[in-house]
């Protein structure tokens, strides 16, 4: 069967269980982010305006450039689109600290992305995904069927990501005791849980993910490859120093793939190409993202035994 007529199975159960999943990564990032970020991030408006581009311009820009090179099919195509379109997750915080970069930058960049997100997300996609040759017919023909617009999806968004992140810093704000606690407990735990969720997912679809996993497999190493070197790339463009572009690289390449699974599942009945693009950057991002930081922490230790 073509992965544009697929349709992954998910429960109503499983899809409120990763509603509350995607829910708690973000509040784990709202724990991790005081109101100072934000001020810092106002402190820095060059250095950040230079991320949101990235994320949100460029991202999103070479991404559909790519689909178009690689001839995928359409809804593999939207999947990639809409994972470039999601915000930024506190993977990213994790992997410039393991890297020794800039952690203050990461945490800001990672603050402002999630916010203009709401807003920005579904207008990312709706631009970009009506413009694809291929994936936009299968907009058209979903459209008919379910509510598409930049509205619901705005909707959506801004429950699942402007709920838990306004209670998440309003708990930072007044119990930064109870912050300190939770975001060592949340974090981990709403990671751990949301590969919990896809394996699950995976388990009960195996036959699908193993037949039509290479239909993904090199889009979705060459898309992070992509995210990443976009980062990196106007980091050094821009001059930035060591450790803010190692924190650049991450915020730009590190997206938060669990949000777009969710949306796969609440808008596009679990389209066959999407979620299995949602489902292996998902896992795919972490492990590259990793490699990147230990190659730059080895590095710094080595500098660092030669200055020494």
């Amino acid at each position: 069967m073509n992965v544009d007529d697929l349709r992954i199975a998910f429960s109503d159960g499983s899809l409120t269980t990763l509603k509350v999943v995607v829910g708690a990564i973000l509040f784990g990032i709202a724990l991790d982010t005081p109101l100072s970020a934000f001020a810092a991030a106002i402190r820095r408006p060059v250095v950040i305006g230079i991320g949101v581009v990235a994320q949100f311009l460029l991202l999103p820009a070479l991404t559909f450039l790519l689909t178009l090179a690689l001839h995928v099919q359409g809804s593999v195509a939207l999947g990639m689109i809409l994972v470039a379109c999601c915000p930024p997750g506190n993977v990213s915080n994790i992997l410039t600290h393991r890297a020794r970069g800039d952690v203050a930058l990461s945490v800001s960049m990672t603050s402002v992305g999630n916010v203009l997100a709401i807003v920005l997300m579904p207008l990312n996609f709706a631009f970009w995904g009506r413009l694809h040759p291929t994936g936009g017919p299968i907009l058209d023909r979903l459209g008919s069927q379910v509510d598409l617009s930049v509205g619901s999806m705005l909707g959506e968004i801004a429950l699942v990501i402007l709920v838990p992140f306004a209670a998440g810093i309003t708990i930072a704000r007044l119990w930064p005791r109870v912050a300190r606690v939770g975001r060592r407990i949340v974090g981990p735990v709403s990671f751990l849980a949301l590969g919990a969720v896809i394996a699950v997912g995976v388990a009960k679809n195996w036959d699908i993910f193993v037949h039509h996993l290479g239909v993904v497999l090199v889009a979705v190493l060459l898309h992070d490859a992509l995210a990443l070197a976009i980062g990196y790339a106007i980091a050094r463009a821009t001059r930035l120093p060591g450790p803010s572009t190692k924190a650049m690289t991450f915020e730009v390449g590190i997206r938060n793939a669990g949000l777009g699974l969710l949306l796969v599942f609440s808008f596009f009945g679990g389209l066959g190409g999407m979620a299995l693009v949602a489902a292996w950057w998902g896992i795919w991002d972490i492990v590259a993202g990793l490699a990147v930081a230990q190659t730059w922490r080895a590095r710094s230790a080595r500098r660092e035994v030669v200055t020494a």
